[in-house]
């Protein structure tokens, strides 16, 4: 999926501050100008030395003055950057002691419209994960700051899915909820997406049986199904939105409007009988588990989704043993010899099966991306990037696709190191 690039694969350990495989920078860049010097702030005292107590101040003396909320040089970073790339904006200085005086006076500052627009289609320019960031001008940023409430924020939700299904139009599209301030954590969406599927184990605890449906959506399930959710066990079952207002509160959840839930039923362009499998997905990945951090503001609110790469879905949702496993399926369909790995079955059933995604979205109307094309198109951003003087850091294991990686052009060269203090970003968010 273009900008769902960033969902969580099986647990790896990467290096802080670089790729995984120790990838080396292709091209040097030059290293950013010298930050103008940060408005001095208040500052703590050394920590004490272990075993004794921290000094009690003297008679008349204030006691430390404990750290802002939000961090004035993360603040400050920002918002320079944002004047120095939106020239109309004119000179940081006056914005710059607006945003030390408000952090001074609350902990924490507000983004302008302009601010929070541009932070995050910078959040998506700089995922390393996502193989689709030439788009990220394009990026709809819904400014709904002024909602907290787990009502407010499931309809809005709702409309975001509408919104960005655009009739199978999709369109990227991020919905920006109240942010985190002192002493006031923002409600928190449960789900991964917007949109997945719910998972039904047979029987509980460790003799619990086989999964029908997703078994990624299996917890969320039961949680639901916990808080009163009713379902028909059915594999392709969207789940309820869950929604947590506060820590430790038992959550809200909110049925899925018919509306808001574009599917596509898979078929084969060749192959009549794929129909017969019953399977679909839908057409709007919006992932809704991570924070959008700018400027040292987080926003743990901010669903955002881009559209689909078709191995996405062929290659991992519908293919993947943990997923919906459906590679001995379609070879048996196929008639392949599964009796050894060397007849290379499961590569043969799994090209089929992307094939069928790709047609059945095509034929449906939907936007969805092959892998071939985005390759390419990623390289363009690259190039457009280092003409402007930025580099692009890129995860490699994955921006190379998992279909015919060595095929694309993404898989010949090597990337910028991934920056894991790079800001504006989306991250994985905190538990409560």
């Amino acid at each position: 999926m273009i900008f769902n690039r960033l969902r969580t694969r099986r647990p790896t350990t990467a290096p802080s501050g670089g790729c995984p495989y120790a990838h080396a920078h292709t091209a040097p860049h030059p290293a950013p100008a010298a930050a103008d010097p940060v408005p001095p702030g208040p500052r703590l005292p050394p920590a004490p030395a272990a075993g004794r107590l921290p000094a009690v101040p003297a008679a008349g003396q204030l006691p430390p003055v404990p750290p802002p909320f939000t961090d004035p040089a993360q603040a400050a970073e920002f918002i320079r950057q944002f004047h120095r790339e939106q020239p109309a904006a004119g000179a940081p200085e006056s914005r710059l002691r607006a945003v030390r005086e408000e952090i001074d006076r609350t902990g924490s500052y507000r983004h302008t419209p302009a601010e929070l627009a541009y932070g995050a289609k910078l959040a998506w320019r700089n995922a390393a994960r996502c193989i689709g960031r030439l788009y990220w001008r394009s990026l709809v940023v819904r400014d709904l700051r002024h909602l907290s409430a787990p009502d407010d924020i499931a309809a809005e939700c709702f409309e975001h899915l509408r919104v960005a299904g655009n009739g199978g139009r999709i369109r990227p599209v991020v919905s920006v909820f109240a942010p985190d301030r002192p002493g006031r954590p923002a409600a928190r969406i449960l789900n991964q997406q917007l949109v997945r599927y719910a998972g039904h184990r047979d029987g509980d605890g460790p003799a619990a049986g086989a999964v029908v449906g997703d078994p990624a959506g299996a917890a969320l399930t039961a949680r639901a199904r916990a808080l009163g959710w009713k379902c028909a066990e059915d594999r392709f079952e969207p789940l309820p939105l869950l929604l947590q207002e506060r820590p430790g509160e038992r959550p809200h959840w909110y049925e899925l409007p018919d509306d808001t839930t574009l599917e596509v039923p898979l078929s084969h362009p060749e192959h009549g009988w794929f129909a017969e499998l019953g399977l679909r997905w839908y057409a709007v990945p919006a992932i809704s588990d991570m924070t959008l951090e700018i400027g040292g503001v987080r926003y743990p609110t901010a669903p955002f989704n881009g559209w689909y790469m078709g191995t996405e879905i062929g290659a991992r949702n519908l293919a993947d043993a943990d997923r919906y496993d459906m590679l001995g399926t379609v070879a048996e369909r196929l008639g392949l010899d599964t009796s050894s790995e060397r007849t290379l079955w499961r590569d043969r059933a799994l090209v089929e099966l992307n094939i069928a995604v790709l047609h059945s979205f095509q034929e449906a109307g939907v936007t969805i991306a092959d892998h071939h094309t985005e390759s390419e198109r990623f390289l363009k951003h690259v190039a457009q990037e280092r003409r402007l003087g930025r580099p692009t850091p890129a995860d490699w294991s994955w921006i190379v696709p998992p279909v015919s990686g060595g095929l694309t052009p993404v898989y010949h060269r090597y990337y910028d190191p991934v920056d894991e203090e790079q800001r504006p970003a989306f991250l994985a968010r905190e538990p409560w």
